[in-house]
């Protein structure tokens, strides 16, 4: 059984379709799947949050579980106390975890918007939840300007706390890169200090199931059950040095 943490260096850039895929080829390879999602917000009741969008996406019978969901798209603290509900704590999330994992062979926590998002009024955050669970984090970065220093950041974050990196993953890497996405294929493993897993097609999101299942194993390294070469893709993506 394996725990893997899923953030990112901010939120809209690709973690619920990037966790989706390494469900994927998970479940590809013959492994038993859960996602958890510790605090869902800005979604309304009765719609599907993005543990129930990993298992459309994914298939195969993922367990997907929410320990909470919160109806205003804010950070899980101040979703929570504005809504009058109780908050979500770093305890809560590794108890849960380590709950799915007796039954599955990987669990999946995916958090909301970055690391250091809070999830309560003490300050507890996915950070801590991972040093609990002593689970590595995926990170899940944007692919263009700006990315550099968030990652760099967030591997920062995750030193100082004594948290593994398992390593990064471009969650929305553009059908048409422009020239800074294309030189961060390189940078990016240097800032972030950890090997480059994968880069999700812009729009795959969209595909229906069995399409997304088809492919995923080819965005994917093969640490994340894929197919996807990190220096291949760079070779073939990035500029050429003048």
């Amino acid at each position: 059984m394996t725990v893997i943490v899923v953030s990112g260096t901010g939120t809209e850039i690709g973690k619920t379709v990037t966790t989706a895929a390494v469900a994927a080829a998970a479940l590809a390879a013959g492994r038993s799947v859960a996602v958890l999602k510790p605090a869902q917000t800005g979604v309304a009741p009765g719609e599907a949050g993005d543990a129930q969008e990993v298992a459309r996406l994914a298939g195969g019978g993922v367990t997907a579980l929410e320990l909470a969901r919160f109806p205003e798209p804010l950070a899980p603290d101040t979703a929570a106390r504005r809504a009058g509900m109780a908050q979500v704590r770093p305890c809560e999330v590794a108890d849960a975890a380590g709950k799915l994992a007796t039954e599955h062979d990987l669990v999946l926590v995916e958090g909301a918007g970055g690391l250091l998002v809070r999830l309560d009024d003490e300050g507890g955050t996915l950070a801590d939840a991972a040093r609990l669970l002593d689970a590595p984090v995926l990170v899940v970065a944007s692919a263009g300007l700006g990315t550099l220093n968030t990652t760099a950041l967030t591997a920062e974050a995750l030193r100082a706390r004594g948290v593994r990196q398992l390593g990064v993953a471009i969650g929305n890497w553009p059908a048409a890169p422009d020239l800074a996405s294309r030189c961060n294929l390189a940078d990016l493993p240097r800032s972030a200090d950890a090997p480059l897993l994968g880069a999700v097609p812009q729009g795959a999101g969209s595909l229906e199931g069995a399409a997304f299942r088809a492919a995923a194993v080819g965005w994917l390294a093969p640490e994340l059950g894929g197919t996807w070469d990190a220096a291949s893709f760079t070779r073939r993506e990035a500029p050429r040095e003048r």
